[in-house]
């Protein structure tokens, strides 16, 4: 079985002061925003071998900038549906699988998924219903399904240490067994920064 699989990045456009909050302490709000910058435009050079399309979810009107960026790479840019994050990440889900066997969703905040990362989750998918990447912070940073259900997305407290372990009971009671891939970093505090210099990205 050869599955069609399109990605999906959920992402927020950099705005200063929107984005990064809790980086803008050591960085300031236009320091935060050329972070998110930056790591935008690392997940766009992630390599497109193994998926059919792949969708750049946009919470705002992009930047001429970043549409041509977008376009450079080979994502088609969209703007992002209603609702919070959960129902954005159902809806975008419900979408993908209209048109594709299998969706991989991602954000663009973990510099460490590669694609080699994203090669393990396609191939687990070819042979599990769901895979999902976890985050060390306890949320999960990449979300793989060939199947749709709400439960994986409603009430969900996002943001919080909870969510990976939240997620796998809620799997759990759809008998749905995943594949787990390594557990990955992502940026979201100034701890963070450290790491960040260490794969030589400095903002």
């Amino acid at each position: 079985m050869n599955l069609s699989i399109s990605l999906h990045m959920l992402a927020r456009a950099p705005v200063a002061g929107r984005v990064k909050t809790r980086m803008i302490p050591a960085l300031g709000a236009q320091g935060a925003c050329d972070l998110q910058q930056l790591l935008l435009e690392r997940a766009l050079q992630l390599p497109e071998h193994g998926f059919s399309e792949r969708f750049l979810w946009l919470d705002d009107v992009p930047s001429a900038e970043l549409k041509a960026l977008a376009q450079r790479f080979g994502w088609t840019l969209v703007e992002q549906p209603a609702g919070d994050l959960g129902e954005r990440m159902r809806r975008i889900a419900t979408l993908g699988l209209a048109e594709s066997d299998a969706v991989i969703l991602i954000g663009n905040d973990c510099p460490a998924l590669d694609g080699d990362y994203l090669q393990q989750a396609c191939k687990a998918l070819q042979e599990q219903q769901v895979v999902i990447g976890p985050a060390e912070d306890g949320g999960y940073v990449l979300l793989g399904l060939r199947s749709m259900h709400a439960t994986l997305f409603n009430d969900m407290p996002w943001g919080t240490e909870r969510v990976f372990n939240i997620t796998l009971q809620r799997l759990q009671q759809l008998d749905w067994h995943p594949a787990l891939l390594p557990a990955l970093w992502d940026v979201d505090r100034p701890e963070d920064l450290l790491r960040l210099a260490a794969l030589n990205i400095r903002i």
